[in-house]
């Protein structure tokens, strides 16, 4: 076999486990409450990412929480998280709104 062989199978090993541990087709799930919306992009339980939007467009303190996961609080009237792993038990992935200093709306959760 020619070193250029040796080293095509070599990274073949290698990058193929990688690609089919990585979720091929994630589910796209999303709810509104009265003023926002949580949206996350998942594959069962391996959370890749978690948006929180309002839906005036006005900004806010944002935040997000699924699991052991709470997110640092943003002013903005979106954004995204991005999380990038897997929590057996977390079936909820949540956000919540503040402005002023008090909490507009907490516990709206998409279900995963």
């Amino acid at each position: 076999m020619s070193p250029t062989k040796k080293l095509v199978a070599l990274l073949a090993a290698i990058v193929f486990p990688l690609l089919a541990a990585t979720p091929a087709s994630a589910g796209v799930h999303s709810h509104c409450g009265r003023y926002i919306c949580v949206m996350t992009a998942h594959h069962n339980r391996y959370v890749q990412d978690i948006t929180v939007q309002t839906k005036d467009g006005l900004p806010g303190k944002l935040r997000a929480y699924w699991g052991n996961y709470h997110s640092r609080k943003v002013s903005a009237a979106s954004h995204r998280w991005v999380v990038g792993y897997e929590q057996k038990d977390a079936k909820l992935v949540c956000g919540g709104l503040e402005r002023d200093g008090r909490s507009i709306e907490d516990g709206i959760c998409v279900s995963i």
